[in-house]
């Protein structure tokens, strides 16, 4: 017997569907347009091919920022993701103090990203700073205006300040669903506080740990306002990330094809290592069901 199909719930999600035509889809096909076209000016365009990716492909100033892009990425990751898990392992589950430490966790996250550029920028600073004027009071030579190693040191720690909180809220929600029954059994084995987390908490926050990884990795892959704000990609193009470099070649130098052909190179790489990150979590999920 044929069931009727009511398709009238598509109404339902025909407003969300315009807006993101209008905020995703056409901004995305104006940058193809871009990408295979020259424009001398008097919107007059040309048709160019494939020129201003291979032109990027070529392009030693890409790869440079590409090299950082991925160095910062790991660097973050590499820090916040142990860092968030031991945050969370050392907070308090139950009471006052957990509510109170949640709720400081959570403010770094409230602050827009240029104001964190902003506190950082002037926190750095050795005349006005309090970090900057502490550090060159020890006889520490800081200066991320001008030195490689401090810019880096501060566009890292600013950014494990500002993150870190997320990934610690997510892997404490995870913690906080696993049953007492674990750690009960685990109490009458006499399993060491390494054995717990080992084969009892890690493998049941496994899940909203690859999505900490993925929303961090996409977030870090994607930085932009606070090295601009703090260090303006300086110094000379130390933390010129791929975003920054964009950037500067779009409006700064009014490139807009070769931009154009560079940010939709920059789009699917972060949606390919997206793409990658959603397979092993999808994967995860199934061998858990079983």
């Amino acid at each position: 017997m044929n069931k009727t199909v009511n398709q009238k719930a598509w109404f339902l999600i025909l407003p969300v569907l315009v807006l993101v035509a209008f905020s995703a889809v056409i901004p995305l096909m104006t940058v193809v347009n871009y990408s295979v076209q020259d424009t001398f000016g008097n919107n007059q365009f040309f048709w160019a091919g494939i020129d201003w990716f291979r032109e990027m492909m070529a392009s030693e100033r890409m790869w440079d920022a590409l090299g950082r892009q991925i160095a910062f990425s790991a660097i973050i990751l590499a820090i916040e993701i142990p860092l968030g898990i031991f945050v969370a392992l050392n907070m308090p589950k139950k009471g006052f103090w957990a509510s109170f430490c949640l709720v400081l966790m959570s403010l770094p996250l409230l602050i827009p990203w240029n104001v964190v550029g902003t506190i950082w920028q002037i926190f750095g600073r050795v005349d006005i700073g309090l970090l900057g004027y502490t550090l060159d009071a020890m006889g520490i030579d800081y200066n991320y205006t001008q030195n490689f190693y401090a810019a880096w040191i501060t566009v890292i720690v600013m950014d494990v300040w500002h993150w870190t909180s997320l990934v610690a809220l997510l892997a404490y929600a995870g913690l906080q669903s696993i049953p007492d029954a674990y750690y009960q059994a685990a109490k009458i084995d006499q399993a060491s506080r390494w054995a717990v987390f080992r084969f009892i908490e890690l493998p049941k926050i496994t899940g909203v740990l690859m999505i900490a990884i993925l929303l961090r990795f996409m977030d870090s892959f994607m930085i932009y306002t606070e090295p601009f704000v703090v260090t303006g990609g300086g110094p000379g193009n130390s933390t010129t990330f791929l975003s920054i470099d964009l950037v500067k070649m779009a409006l700064g130098q009014f490139d807009l094809g070769p931009a154009a052909a560079f940010s939709i190179m920059y789009y699917l790489v972060i949606l390919l290592i997206s793409y990658v990150f959603y397979t092993v979590m999808t994967n995860l999920d199934k061998r858990d069901g079983h």
